[in-house]
């Protein structure tokens, strides 16, 4: 356990370092007066536009925009103001290399974050590494933290699967049964979520009698199902893509109204979709780990209320605008925390073009903490600068009256794990 990564947030002081007297105003743009360039911050982002992770690239653009305003609305970034740069990698590995060369060679940008899929951030990180342009990663693999990528990249924003299924483990073990069937998708997120829950059910005293793993594009499930035994206490599921909405109902009509095992989830099963959808009437009392509670809980704090209104989430998790619009508010949140760690960086390293670059990375690696805030609405968190990793609350949730209402909280310690390496001794 590595418990010397506690630590506190940066001092004002220290975030402001190399922001020196000497100054030039920047007449063109009203309100930034302290840049000592006018031009604006460019920072890249690799948008699941298209492909299987096209709900949630809806949603990351929507969450990054807003948070985009209310950075620029505060001054930038060093002064300067910052515009993102969107682009499609169609969730798609070979297509994610190709649009960090697009976005660092053609665009010019600054930085990169956003992407979330780990199949594609993999496919994608060495081209980041070969051009030296800062990577910041919105997925929840365990692909940074394990060391298999390099030091420009880091995934600051959001937990990897590891720290959040270890962190998860005892509640479920305690709480519905030591027998768990896992189904997971067939690519390297899954085989996180397979390898990292059966150690952690196995430390319990629990065992994970059977594993289905299901490709990412299968559009029915019903020749999977018959696999789960019928000594299962509990079902472990964790689906993704477009497809999840006809998983959990045709888990539902396996089950029927007859005895069934537990049921544990991830929200990612059921991100973008409605709990209160016709059809998924069974999931009533069933639980799901969600990364950001999507029901707006009875002690939610004023960031949590100021975040949503930024993005325009209503207190069911959907669009104000539209109420069958369902965000994927587990993870989404990592767009917006990202944006702002971007920002306490380039400050902390008195960023001022790609020669700083390096000083960008290393100023992040030396943060340990982030206060919970309307910078970061998901809470507080410890970040690891030698694997480049943010650790933070988890949150358990029961389906009650259709909606998601949180049983459980994690303790950020939960959830750290022994160092697999330290990026900080590794050559840019």
């Amino acid at each position: 356990m590595t418990k010397h990564l506690i630590g506190h947030a940066p001092s004002r002081r220290s975030v402001l370092k190399g922001m020196g007297a000497g100054l030039v105003a920047a007449s063109a743009f009203p309100g930034y007066t302290w840049a000592q360039s006018s031009a604006p911050i460019k920072l890249g982002f690799q948008l699941h536009r298209t492909g299987i992770g096209a709900a949630y690239g809806r949603w990351y653009e929507r969450t990054a925009q807003a948070a985009l305003k209310v950075l620029n609305d505060g001054g930038g970034i060093n002064g300067r103001p910052v515009e993102i740069v969107f682009e499609d990698d169609a969730t798609d590995p070979k297509r994610g290399a190709e649009v960090v060369e697009k976005l660092a060679s053609q665009a010019g940008c600054d930085a990169i974050f956003g992407p979330l899929f780990s199949h594609v951030v993999i496919g994608s990180a060495p081209r980041a590494g070969e051009l030296k342009i800062p990577y910041l990663v919105c997925s929840e693999g365990y692909h940074v933290a394990s060391g298999m990528l390099n030091r420009w990249t880091l995934q600051p924003g959001i937990t990897d699967v590891r720290a959040q299924v270890s962190s998860m483990a005892p509640w479920v073990m305690q709480n519905l049964g030591k027998k768990v069937t896992m189904v997971y998708p067939d690519y390297a997120f899954g085989y996180d979520h397979r390898d990292f829950f059966t150690e952690a059910v196995k430390a319990q005293g629990g065992e994970v009698i059977a594993q289905i793993a299901i490709p990412p594009t299968e559009t029915s499930f019903t020749r999977y199902l018959p696999q789960i035994p019928a000594e299962t206490e509990v079902l472990y599921h964790v689906m993704v893509g477009p497809a999840v909405l006809t998983f959990v109902k045709e888990l539902g009509d396996f089950y029927g109204s007859g005895a069934r095992p537990q049921i544990f989830g991830f929200i990612d099963s059921l991100e973008a979709v409605d709990t209160a959808t016709p059809g998924l009437e069974f999931l009533e009392g069933t639980h799901f780990w969600e990364g950001h509670n999507r029901v707006k809980q009875a002690d939610a704090s004023e960031a949590e209320t100021f975040y949503r209104a930024a993005v325009g989430v209503d207190d069911n998790g959907a669009s104000v605008s539209d109420a069958k619009d369902v965000s994927t508010y587990a993870h989404m949140f990592s767009c917006w925390e990202t944006l702002f760690i971007i920002k306490q960086g380039m400050e902390a390293a008195g960023y001022q073009g790609p020669a700083d670059r390096q000083k960008f990375v290393e100023a992040i690696e030396a943060m340990t903490a982030f206060e919970a805030g309307n910078d970061h609405p998901q809470g507080a968190k410890m970040f690891n600068g030698k694997t480049h990793q943010v650790f933070g609350h988890q949150f358990i949730s029961k389906v009650e009256g259709g909606k998601l209402i949180r049983v459980h909280q994690t303790a950020i310690e939960d959830g750290m794990y022994p160092d697999a390496v330290d990026y900080t001794t590794q050559s840019f």
